[in-house]
């Protein structure tokens, strides 16, 4: 009976960038399809005649499915990104980063078809044909082939808890993470579905509304590949970098609601395009660090299980923030006070990032311990200098008191 190869090392590219085209598809029909279906939340509202908080509930439920339930979405966006993240080790987090500009991406080209499609097709039409766009993700999970890394288990994990991953939260670093993305999660998702029909309350028209859409998305799409790129450098530890834009996304929300009423319909609503670039950006840098710092904390073997955990825990948030914004919007005419509330959110779950390792700076420099391979992670019993792969340009040294 012939042997099988051992495996090999991460490719750190190869078929790794089919695998990453195929997780940029799959990011821009499921996230940035959602992002873009507030412009109908109006229409629906009107046809159904329910309030703002019953009309939130469908992008929320939509939301949670697709991530908690595994259903739809979830089905190939969690075994796309975790796949990306093996075939890369050095370039990981610019391929992350790749990857999920399918987001923005989407978001800049259906904004302004969906707005379209609603006014030749109304809502019932538009639906269909966003239905029929999104079935283009059944292609993408032939491109995910499976790679066999020298990290991997020797074999299939036993028991419930193993098998869905459930033993991450035994260790403390990953119930730090989860719990501020948690956190975050409750204000993150508000934008998706309100970011449009916010403008639309300050005076926007419908195709005005759209353009702060695409901004957002543009500016999102942009971060997340120039902070992958500055992530992969090595500079600052990613888990220092993810508590910073985790907290600059909060602030960008708070000034998403605070932002004035537009004089008039035909106005271009400048200081809202402004903010809404600004909370893109430091969106976007924030999504490439929320997955680009798994493989560092659990090991490359266990990063598709920990994505689809990170996952859940984002459904949490996605199914009660948009309708408690929504509630808030019925009660108070306006959004000002939901996005106020999801950016606190943003900002008190990204203060529970500074319990994880490099974070926070210490008082004096320590000579640093071996390096175990990228394959490990954090959590293992090997210390790690950083949440870095061995083969960094630059390595960022830890320190101690």
């Amino acid at each position: 009976m012939a042997m099988a190869p051992p495996p090999i090392g991460t490719p750190d590219g190869g078929w790794g960038w089919v695998v990453a085209a195929a997780a940029f598809t799959v990011n821009g029909l499921s996230y940035g399809l959602l992002r873009s279906l507030g412009l109908a939340l109006p229409d629906l509202a009107e046809y159904f005649d329910r309030t703002s908080q019953d009309t939130a509930w469908i992008s929320a439920l939509a939301l949670a499915v697709q991530q908690a339930a595994s259903s739809g979405w979830a089905l190939v966006f969690a075994p796309a990104l975790g796949t990306v993240s093996r075939y890369f080790s050095r370039r990981r987090v610019l391929a992350v980063g790749l990857a999920l500009t399918g987001n923005g991406a989407s978001s800049l080209l259906l904004a302004p078809v969906l707005q379209l499609l609603l006014d030749t097709f109304g809502w019932r039409g538009a639906l269909l044909l966003l239905g029929a766009i999104t079935l283009h993700l059944t292609p993408c999970g032939a491109l995910l082939r499976p790679l066999e890394l020298p990290g991997d288990p020797p074999a299939p994990p036993r028991g419930p808890l193993a098998a869905l991953g459930l033993d991450l939260f035994a260790h403390r670093a990953f119930l730090v993470f989860a719990l501020g993305t948690a956190l975050i999660a409750g204000g993150y998702f508000v934008p998706y579905v309100h970011l449009a029909p916010h403008a639309l309350d300050r005076g926007l028209g419908g195709y005005r509304a759209a353009l702060v859409v695409a901004v957002a998305a543009v500016a999102d799409a942009g971060a997340r590949l120039v902070c992958g790129w500055l992530a992969d450098q090595g500079w600052v530890p990613l888990p220092r970098l993810l508590a910073v834009f985790g907290a600059l996304t909060g602030l960008g929300l708070l000034a998403v609601g605070l932002v004035p009423v537009v004089g008039s319909e035909e106005g271009w609503g400048g200081s809202l395009l402004a903010v809404a670039g600004a909370y893109g950006l430091s969106s976007g840098c924030y999504a490439t660090l929320v997955f680009g710092v798994l493989p560092g904390l659990v090991g490359i073997g266990g990063v598709v299980q920990a994505t689809g955990l990170v996952m859940m825990l984002m459904s949490l948030g996605g199914l009660l923030g948009p309708p408690l914004s929504g509630f808030l919007r019925d009660e108070t005419g306006d959004f000002t006070a939901s996005f106020l509330v999801c950016g606190s959110l943003v900002f008190s779950g990204s203060f529970i990032y500074m319990g994880l390792p490099g974070t926070v700076p210490s008082c004096s420099p320590a000579s640093p311990p071996a390096t175990p391979p990228p394959e490990r992670g954090e959590l293992l019993p090997i210390p790690q200098v950083a949440l870095l792969s061995s083969g960094a340009p630059h390595s960022t040294q830890e320190a101690t008191c």
